[in-house]
């Protein structure tokens, strides 16, 4: 598969994915602005989840555009990524329709930490295509801001057993955590523009 088609599929799905989630977002009865308390939990779920689907689709933009070629590994990796993605909106719907309560808020915080770590292996597969010793490999070095992430969901995750709010406060820190622009990739985009502009 060209690269290109693989960009094009992963952004239609999340594009379908974010349309999803506001669909979850009923419109009430009634012209008070009393009728919209009753969606605040839902509207906050879906600003988080919108905003994990956000910065998904810049990293994994930058990501593809990185990569040089695409193999089977990647294209199935990356259907991994989708898939899990794919789960926001019901746990998104089900978090907010309950408040942010235990079991809801646990399969959430689960559903983010697959992710990440499918995220991992499509960043890891395209890196290995790459070579340890390219500047891609060079960019992204140890990635301690996704090891960190994939603690910090452990944790939220932990604390939902104890306190499901605390446990989603975590998994907001995360989502701004990754809002600080990461400039990695980048600079290996920029540093292949140059290459072969001087090719």
């Amino acid at each position: 598969m060209e690269k290109g088609r693989l960009e094009a599929f992963s952004d239609g799905v999340i594009a379908i994915i974010i349309t999803i989630m506001v669909l979850e977002l009923k419109v009430p009865h009634g012209t008070e602005w009393s009728v919209l308390m009753p969606l605040l939990p839902k509207f906050l779920c879906y600003v988080l989840s919108f905003l994990y689907v956000g910065i998904y689709w810049n990293n994994h933009h930058h990501l593809l555009k990185a990569c040089r070629r695409v193999t089977s590994g990647i294209m199935w990796a990356n259907l991994h990524l989708l898939f899990w993605l794919s789960l926001l909106p019901f746990v998104t719907g089900w978090m907010g329709e309950n408040h942010f309560a235990q079991q809801p808020a646990l399969l959430y915080g689960l559903v983010l930490f697959v992710a990440a770590i499918s995220y991992f292996i499509l960043q890891t597969l395209i890196v290995a295509d790459h070579g340890k010793d390219s500047h891609l490999a060079t960019a992204i070095g140890a990635d301690y801001k996704g090891w960190l992430s994939l603690l910090l969901y452990v944790i939220g995750i932990v604390l939902t057993f104890w306190k499901p709010m605390l446990g989603s406060l975590i998994y907001t820190l995360v989502a701004v955590m990754w809002l600080i622009p990461d400039r990695r990739l980048e600079k290996v985009l920029h540093q292949s523009h140059r290459s072969s502009d001087k090719g």
